[in-house]
């Protein structure tokens, strides 16, 4: 295994920041989704789903979007905790994207010349950090300032591909590379260190559990590898679905890990209490599970590029709900939310979108 160790390389960029001549927001839908019982099986299932009728009350839902900068393009999205700003990566820009939900006005701010940005989330810090592949670094942003502070990645570990990122109880910043390494951050040394995953190509989605143990996703390795931290060797954690395709990652309140299987439209769960899986099927007829993403109610977000919707997975009563996407070929690449609110990037309409619940 490669291990690089690299000390802080910190680049300060004082930035420039473009207002957005964007629409207003637009008004939110008042939906009435379908629910689907689908049964758990560790095997793909060749039974079609019941189609039932629910009268559950977090079905009573709104879906919202809200236009950004055509040719944006945005990836991924990261909703503030403070209840107000939602930033984005605008992709296509080589920018980060700031959403005012109140007024659907938003702002890019420039990360540099070759970046383009794919992941973001809101540090311990209340900052974005944001995972850039164009710059092959990690980048943190100021919240008030809006100045960008670069950590490249050493030039030994190459091109990676940098993907999705994660914090784990301790502080520590990691994060994935879809070229075949993952990786941590010491926010407070700038201390990086670099490691070649196992099977290579294929890291994706990352999360951590409630006890700081961190879980990255293969999409070309299709397994799910659990990180030493002491080490930082990652360990193989094989689906029953051979080649499903785990492409996002997700800890429940329980330490239970939820998977996006991509090539096999499920949706699985790993319990490493027992060390047990559970798959199930998605609605429809060709599903396709990119994102992955567990509310503070424990219920399992997934989006659907097959049917163009978010689903909402109910681990108690195993069902369904599927949300239609307004707008057509959405592709939602990433989830995130807050209490109440489940926002989703819709990469190919140059939109966001939440979904607001009665769950709060």
């Amino acid at each position: 295994m490669l291990r690089i160790s690299i000390s802080f390389i910190l680049i300060a960029i004082l930035v420039g920041c473009t207002g957005s001549p964007t629409s207003p927001a637009e008004s939110p839908i008042i939906v009435e989704p379908t629910t689907v019982e689908q049964a758990a099986t560790s095997q793909p299932s060749t039974e079609s789903p019941i189609i039932e009728s629910t009268t559950s009350s977090i079905e009573l839902a709104t879906i919202q979007e809200y236009p950004v900068p055509a040719g944006t393009h945005p990836h991924d999205v990261a909703p503030a905790p403070d209840g107000g700003t939602v930033w984005y990566t605008a992709q296509h820009m080589g920018a980060l994207g700031r959403l005012d939900p109140a007024t659907g006005e938003t702002r890019h701010i420039p990360l540099g010349s070759g970046s383009a940005p794919h992941g973001v989330i809101v540090g311990p810090d209340g900052a974005p950090w944001i995972t850039d592949s164009g710059l092959n670094a990690i980048v943190r942003v100021d919240p008030q300032t809006e100045e960008a502070q670069v950590y490249p990645l050493p030039e030994s570990s190459g091109y990676a591909n940098l993907n999705t990122a994660v914090f784990d109880e301790a502080g520590t910043h990691w994060f994935t590379g879809q070229d075949g390494i993952y990786g941590r951050l010491d926010p407070s040394t700038g201390d990086m260190e670099v490691f070649d995953a196992p099977r290579g190509r294929g890291p994706y989605g990352i999360t951590t559990t409630s006890e700081g143990t961190v879980y990255y996703a293969s999409l070309a390795g299709s397994y799910v590898g659990r990180i030493d931290p002491q080490t930082g060797e990652a360990t193989m954690l094989e689906p029953p679905t051979v080649g499903q395709g785990a492409r996002r990652v997700w800890s429940d309140s329980q330490g239970r890990i939820w998977v996006s299987e991509w090539n096999a439209g499920q949706v699985a769960v790993y319990d490493p209490a027992d060390n047990s899986w559970r798959e199930w099927k998605l609605p429809g007829n060709r599903p396709q599970a990119y994102a992955v993403y567990v509310d503070d109610q424990d219920i399992v977000w997934l989006s659907d590029f097959g049917s163009n919707s978010l689903v909402r997975f109910n681990p108690n009563d195993e069902t369904f709900t599927v949300y239609e996407l307004p707008s057509p070929d959405a592709a939602v690449r990433q989830i995130l939310g807050r209490p109440g609110e489940i926002w989703g990037a819709e990469s190919a309409a140059d939109k966001l979108v939440v979904i607001r619940t009665n769950s709060q």
